[in-house]
């Protein structure tokens, strides 16, 4: 029997859904469940064809557990070697390599040393900073979060420098970026799975968390659709993540993308709706069977690099 399992935390509407899918499907010699981890034995195999893993990026034991699963042939959805070397500062320079619109964007140094440093580690940083050149290829307003955080934590809009320079004091030892605020008639949040499925949903962000996903929008335009889907599939592909959403903010037709490092993206009934809700789950659930009934033999050269390739 080939096992699909599901890691996850404090989620109530997905994960049901998405096991209780893939059994009710009754697709011959497949099975999904919910994952039970006990002590892990190094390279052990996992007893699972595929996971899907919603929470290890907030649990370093469940990210070892499955690093541990894929040595042994598990398929992994996110690739945990990929995500735990990704950060979104990169992610931003690649994409705007591959000619996606990406706001101008910098990474800060920590505002506070990390735990364990100094000011002596800190000897090849120049001080102060060149702000002015910064502000002037930023400019304001501006946002400055964290470069490889998520949930809108800890994330300012900035009007200016002494705006800025305040919310900066707050952050500790959080690495930020600073990024060109774009000025959006039009927001898209887009699931992406596989790397070839993409639905596009309205979503506006300055609205009450379970009111962002718009319901009964205003039709795409086509063009619109064909680049927002476009340019998914060109950042999924490129990051490897088989499961993503990816953020557009719209300003006068140019889809800037703006956050697309989301390898655990909100699928809960409550703030997505219904209609978001069973595409998501279906889409997964397509997905893994398909992973499951895959013939591929697991790795054979043990190198860092065939992990994260997949």
């Amino acid at each position: 029997m080939r096992k699909i399992g599901i890691l996850y935390g404090m989620e109530n509407t997905f994960p049901p859904a998405f096991v209780d899918e893939i059994n009710r499907r009754n697709v011959p010699d497949v099975v999904a469940e919910h994952i039970r981890i006990g002590g892990v034995k190094m390279a052990e195999p996992s007893g699972y064809a595929v996971i899907l893993d919603r929470i290890s990026q907030d649990i370093d034991f469940y990210r070892a557990y499955l690093k541990n699963a894929v040595l042994s042939g598990t398929k992994v959805i996110n690739n945990p070697f990929w995500w735990t070397a990704d950060d979104k500062f990169f992610n931003y320079a690649l994409a705007s390599k591959m000619g996606v619109a990406i706001p101008n964007t910098v990474i800060l140094p920590h505002h506070e040393h990390p735990p364990g440093t100094t000011d002596r580690s800190m000897r090849n940083l120049m001080f102060p900073l060149n702000w002015q050149e910064i502000f002037e290829y930023i400019g304001f307003p501006a946002f400055l979060k964290p470069y490889d955080g998520g949930g809108w934590k800890h994330v300012y809009k900035v009007h200016d420098a002494e705006e800025l320079w305040e919310k900066y004091n707050q952050t500790g030892d959080l690495c930020m970026t600073l990024q060109s605020s774009v000025e959006f008639d039009d927001y898209f949040r887009c699931y992406v799975v596989g790397q070839k499925k993409v639905h596009i949903m309205r979503y506006d962000p300055r609205a009450p968390h379970a009111e962002r996903y718009v319901k009964n929008g205003p039709p795409i335009d086509p063009a619109m659709q064909a680049r927002l889907e476009g340019d998914c599939l060109k950042i999924c592909q490129a990051l490897g993540y088989d499961l993503n959403t990816v953020e557009f903010a719209c300003e006068k037709g140019i889809p800037y993308a703006i956050d697309f490092m989301n390898p655990a993206p909100d699928a809960d009934i409550h703030s997505v709706g219904e209609e978001n809700f069973h595409w998501i789950v279906n889409a997964m659930a397509d997905y893994c069977i398909e992973l499951a009934l895959d013939n591929t033999p697991p790795q054979t050269e043990f190198r860092w690099n065939r992990f994260l390739n997949g």
